[in-house]
């Protein structure tokens, strides 16, 4: 499924690509374009962040009034869901299609011959056969990038194949080989200016995605009814759980960005980071127009 999606927006990045003969701008072109195509499932993902904030002391009621009624007590929820027009499962989509948009990208940028350029298993295969043969190291997780970074001399190998023109990419991007791994050229240090802006791009993303869950949770806390039950109390202690788990987290995912940003591509990196910066701005602009929103309705 993944191979058939990476296929798909290979289409794409290969026609931005030949359109202005730059990888690293075809990567940005393509990263704003996909940005934009799912910018209605964020506006839908945002209202329905807000809805639910709001929707909170109304469920807190219900579970207060139904605390000893299991059954009525969901029953009256999903009626609130229902007349409220919000589904409890609406993040999922979200999710699914976040996961399944991420794997795609990685597939296609880490196989750029394949899903880019369309050239077939069999000449990559033999392509990578001729390098082997010559003694030449060939990545296991990223075969095709060293194809690309052989060119010149696969070209002459194969002087009479029509295919080999097609690995000749241009890789590079304001100075810098976006076909390089960073763990593979750890004395090169101009492979760690997009992954060290990259994992810069992930804590702010996490640290602003946090900001606002912390501050949807605070209100969840202010909605629970006052008193002495011990119902009452657990639900606090479960909110402040909540909020102490997101601010591990908000220094867990930088550090994980770390090892991922430094065994992939640098072509992935700059995608991840220009989705990073764009999620940002998505996230501010949306947080307020959708909170005057609900705020009007």
């Amino acid at each position: 499924m993944f191979e058939f999606f990476a296929s798909v927006f290979g289409y794409l990045l290969s026609f931005l690509y030949h359109l202005i003969n730059n990888y690293g701008l075809a990567i940005i072109l393509f990263t704003i374009i996909i940005k934009l195509l799912l910018l209605p499932l964020s506006i839908k993902q945002q209202r329905t962040m807000k809805k639910s904030a709001k929707l909170q002391e109304k469920m807190k009621i219900i579970q207060f009034k139904y605390k000893n009624d299991p059954e009525k007590m969901n029953q009256e929820i999903m009626e609130l869901y229902k007349t409220e027009k919000m589904s409890p499962f609406s993040g999922c989509l979200t999710a699914i299609v976040q996961l399944l948009l991420l794997l795609s990208i990685f597939y296609l940028v880490r196989c750029p011959i394949t899903y880019m350029e369309k050239i077939g298993t069999e000449d990559i295969n033999r392509y990578i056969e001729q390098l082997k043969e010559e003694g030449k190291e060939v990545s296991s997780a990223y075969p095709e990038i060293d194809l690309i970074r052989e060119y010149n001399w696969l070209k002459e190998k194969n002087p009479e194949d029509a295919n080999i023109e097609k690995l000749n990419l241009q890789m590079n991007f304001l100075g810098l080989d976006l076909s390089k791994i960073p763990q593979q050229n750890m004395n090169d240090y101009t492979v760690y200016i997009i992954p060290i802006l990259y994992i810069l791009s992930s804590f702010i993303s996490i640290r602003l995605t946090t900001a606002m869950q912390t501050k949807q949770n605070q209100k969840k806390k202010e909605a629970v009814i006052d008193g002495e039950t011990g119902e009452e109390v657990k639900e606090e202690n479960e909110m402040d759980a909540v909020m102490q788990t997101n601010k591990m987290m908000s220094w867990m995912m930088p550090i994980m960005s770390i090892s991922i940003a430094f065994i992939a591509p640098l072509g992935l990196a700059l995608y991840w980071l220009i989705s990073n910066v764009l999620m940002i701005l998505e996230r501010v602009v949306l947080d307020r127009v959708i909170k005057q929103e609900v705020e009007e309705e």
